[in-house]
């Protein structure tokens, strides 16, 4: 392994540790995309987070903190719990 590739290696398992996981309220999630009339698809193009994000998101997974502001520009701060 040559230096500059141990060094990528090393810098993104880094980038990965400072990383925020917010963990959202589920109910507050569903509730809030019914109540807007919004499906997984339509979130997605409104917030620019993936469908397999959206669906992980709402089967209890953390995200990061750049995803929760995304998810809650669309939804509203109420979704956001916790920050891991």
């Amino acid at each position: 392994m040559t230096k500059a590739l141990a060094y990528v290696i090393v810098s993104l398992h880094l980038s990965f540790e400072e990383v925020n996981q917010v963990r959202i309220d589920r109910v507050a999630f569903a509730a809030e995309m019914a109540r807007r009339d919004i499906n997984q698809k339509r979130l997605a193009e409104l917030s620019g987070v993936s469908r397999v994000t959206i669906t992980a998101v709402k089967s209890g997974k953390s995200c990061n903190e750049a995803t929760a502001h995304k998810l809650a520009q669309v939804l509203g701060p109420n979704i956001i719990k916790e920050e891991v």
